[in-house]
């Protein structure tokens, strides 16, 4: 289902109202070449934009004066039909969006009087940062910086303000995204066994988005090595033994964005080693997703899982039991297993306004933690009805921590080598969904997906006994890595 014009109308009008009347430019952004001009990468217009807008007009600009929104376009180049097909007339689009709609070229001549006073957000490309530069006459900052002051800093406050709380158009978009994510990942699952490549898989898992006209909302991971948090190669195959990772998210044709993982096994059982770190995991994601509440700090629920690792691990001996839990996680020794926060905003972006910088995840008065871990918890604010986030505890065995003196000396005494080492089979596990915060608790939008080991286990024992989720392939040798 769309968004129907009048939904953004109101966002308008809110956002109008917020400012005051003070004039504001929000930009859709312009394509980028991938080698060459005419060969460009796919055009995704600024979320800003989307959330105001609803369409993807290259170069186009949604001017706020007075209260009143006028979007300037860029025409249709002369050939646009030939190689595009038929495109809309200004006229023909502004009736289709519900509001005025003129030349990109009259923009100039509509920010003359005001042009000091306009505010606008840190573009992502820097053709549109560049070009802004030059319209407002003034230096832009850019989605790297994010520091910014005065009327911009306005804008971007009452964007975050806007933004946090979805209204019921948002949510259904995120619903939708969420139930295609939970398709792809069944897809995944059923495409998994020995032998089968990690491209095959992910390649089922993205097929079974785009069969629904949507994209992916990030690049998916799909890997044996799960301890790699962002592994974006798929060249490696699928061993019996092997746990596959899978972190994969649909994105609506008005951009609205999945972002689940789940983790099952290649073969058809979880060994004892996984399954009882999968259950660590797991207690770890339902005790934070039942902190999710509205009015509880989301620092809370990071640290409610964080202890929730802790427990679940004392209790299997990797760390020893003359070691409280309590010690353990006041001093932080969750994040040599899970080194990252609990989650984040989830909306039009996967990460959403996270172009925003802390803006959007802080709340004013909030800063990031310094200490090692916590200070990627992504998102530190109270919840409220109406906003979205992921929750997305996890176990991973990462060498480049567990290697390093100045990351375990902390901990030395406390961590059990032996006991660890009986895990070896467990690279990573991460467990994710996407959950709207309502009235009165957690609405987990991407319920549909099993993940208890025994509902996993009973899905991957149904799943076809085809050679590979795709049809025959092929592969030259030494392929393998």
């Amino acid at each position: 289902m769309r968004t129907p014009p009048e939904a953004f109308a109101a966002r308008r009008a809110r956002l109008a109202a917020r400012l005051g009347g003070a004039p504001a430019l929000v930009c859709a952004g312009r394509p980028s070449a991938r080698n060459f001009p005419a060969n460009r990468y796919p055009f995704r217009a600024s979320s800003h934009f989307l959330w105001l807008v609803g369409d993807a007009s290259p170069g186009a600009a949604l001017l706020f004066d007075e209260g009143r929104a006028t979007l300037f376009v860029e025409p249709a180049a002369p050939d646009a039909a030939l190689w595009h097909g038929q495109q809309p007339s200004p006229e023909a689009l502004g009736r289709a969006l519900g509001l005025e709609v003129r030349p990109l070229a009259a923009l100039d001549d509509a920010l003359a009087s005001r042009r000091d006073l306009v505010a606008t957000l840190a573009p992502i490309d820097p053709a549109t940062a560049a070009e802004l530069q030059l319209r407002l006459r003034r230096p832009i900052a850019t989605a790297e910086t994010t520091r910014v002051a005065g009327p911009d800093a306005t804008l971007a406050d009452a964007m975050v303000e806007l933004r946090l709380v979805h209204d019921d158009w948002a949510v259904d978009q995120l619903r939708q995204a969420a139930a295609v994510t939970v398709e792809a990942h069944l897809a995944g699952l059923r495409a998994t066994r020995p032998g089968a490549t990690e491209a095959e898989v992910a390649a089922a898992m993205e097929h079974a988005i785009a069969r629904h006209a949507m994209t992916t909302s990030y690049a998916s991971i799909v890997t044996v090595h799960g301890e790699v948090l962002h592994q974006e190669r798929r060249d490696g195959t699928v061993a019996a033994g092997d746990l596959l990772l899978a972190d994969v998210g649909a994105e609506t044709q008005e951009g609205w964005a999945g972002d689940v993982t789940r983790v099952w096994p290649a073969a058809s059982r979880f060994s004892p080693t996984q399954r009882a770190i999968y259950d660590v995991v797991l207690e770890a994601q339902r005790a934070a997703i039942a902190a999710v509440r509205p009015g509880t700090r989301y620092r809370t629920v990071h640290e409610t899982a964080a202890h929730a690792i802790v427990a679940g691990l004392h209790a299997l001996g990797i760390f020893r039991a003359t070691s409280s839990v309590a010690d353990l996680a006041a001093r932080g020794a969750h994040a040599l297993f899970f080194p990252h926060g609990i989650g984040h905003l989830l909306g039009l972006d996967v990460h959403d306004m996270e172009d925003l910088g802390d803006r959007a995840g802080y709340a004013p008065g909030r800063e990031r933690p310094s200490r090692f871990g916590d200070a990627y918890l992504r998102l530190d604010r109270d919840l409220a009805p109406g906003m979205c986030v992921t929750i997305e505890p996890g176990f991973y065995q990462v060498p480049a921590i567990l290697d390093d003196p100045a990351r375990v000396g902390p901990f030395a005494d406390d961590l059990d080598r032996g006991e660890l080492a009986k895990f070896a089979d467990v690279r990573g596990i991460r467990i994710e969904d996407d959950v709207l915060v309502g009235a009165h608790g957690a609405v987990v939008l991407t319920a549909a997906m099993p993940k208890t080991p025994d509902e996993i286990e009973r899905l991957v024992a149904e799943r076809p006994q085809a050679a590979t989720p795709l049809g025959a392939r092929t592969r030259a040798p030494g392929h393998d890595l």
